[in-house]
């Protein structure tokens, strides 16, 4: 019978069945002192929020106060940040390029993992750096300016390469996710294991200026938003690991909001253009995802 299923459906069931419970103490408050790994993409690493960590380090744009900073700061936890801007699940399981595999940095004595992953998986936000791009004829000046840069730099690809309709990608995706959660599980088996979702980024209804959107990429966002983040979450009940929910906890603070935890594609004042990274959260959004953290683990 599993013969006859897609190879990534069957890695997919062999990665949940393969995850263990975690041990009974990993719910317990996690002691200061504690080795912490934070371990995911951009929305964990944090590029453009304050200053590097390590200039000398510039590759995976680590912020010294993304959420994992932050968190380690306050409850006094020795943080082994292992998270990089533009990882996939399988760069944390497998390396990427000159870097190791994230789940390397797990310990026996680790005792707090953090993961945010799987938007890279899915073309997430380059879906959305497409769609503000596509049509940039009656777009600001603002607007074409940072669609010209981006295609430079080569962060914009075809909408193709990233339709939500491409089921492959999600399944490999969710095996991903799987996969890392039975890393912990076998690495870190004292750790409690905290899969952290991704921000919202865009509002229920009209679109801003700044986040030139037509209605049907909107929705488009919007559908892989809710489901990356019930992905998460499913992987995270099934894995027996956590998950905190900072996609509804966001609600209300997208992009366009008055108080946004995130940006949008180009900034609504020219004067905070400088390091400036379009559909990622911002200090607020951080220093929020950190304090949700902060209250889960108390």
């Amino acid at each position: 019978m599993l013969k006859s299923l897609p190879l990534l459906t069957l890695v997919s069931l062999l990665s949940a069945a393969c995850v263990s419970l975690p041990d009974t103490t990993a719910a317990k408050p996690i002691p200061a002192g504690s080795r912490y790994v934070a371990m995911g993409s951009s929305f964990a690493s944090g590029p453009g929020v304050t200053r590097l960590a390590d200039d000398r380090d510039p590759r995976c744009t680590r912020s010294y106060d993304n959420y994992a900073r932050q968190t380690a700061r306050q409850l006094q936890l020795e943080l082994v940040d292992v998270s990089c801007g533009g990882a996939t699940s399988d760069h944390v399981l497998n390396g990427w390029n000159e870097l190791p595999p994230q789940v390397a940095a797990l310990t026996e004595d680790t005792r707090l993992v953090t993961v945010t992953i799987g938007g890279n998986d899915v073309g997430y936000v380059a879906g959305l750096f497409a769609g503000s791009c596509s049509e940039t004829a009656s777009a600001s000046e603002v607007v074409k300016t940072a669609c010209a840069k981006m295609r430079q730099l080569g962060g914009i690809r075809p909408v193709a390469a990233v339709a939500l309709s491409d089921e492959e990608k999600w399944t490999a995706a969710e095996a991903g996710l799987f996969a890392i959660a039975a890393e912990v599980a076998r690495r870190a088996p004292k750790a409690r294991l905290v899969f952290v979702q991704y921000l919202t980024l865009l509002p229920i209804g009209t679109l801003c200026s700044v986040a030139p959107l037509s209605p049907a990429a909107a929705e488009k966002a919007r559908n892989t938003a809710t489901r990356l983040a019930k992905m998460t979450e499913t992987v995270a009940l099934k894995s027996g690991a956590e998950v905190l929910p900072i996609a509804d906890i966001s609600a209300g603070h997208d992009a366009c909001a008055p108080t946004p935890w995130a940006t949008a594609f180009v900034p609504t004042d020219p004067s905070t253009a400088k390091g400036f990274v379009p559909y990622h959260p911002n200090l607020d959004g951080m220093t929020a995802v950190a304090d949700a953290l902060i209250k889960k683990l108390r």
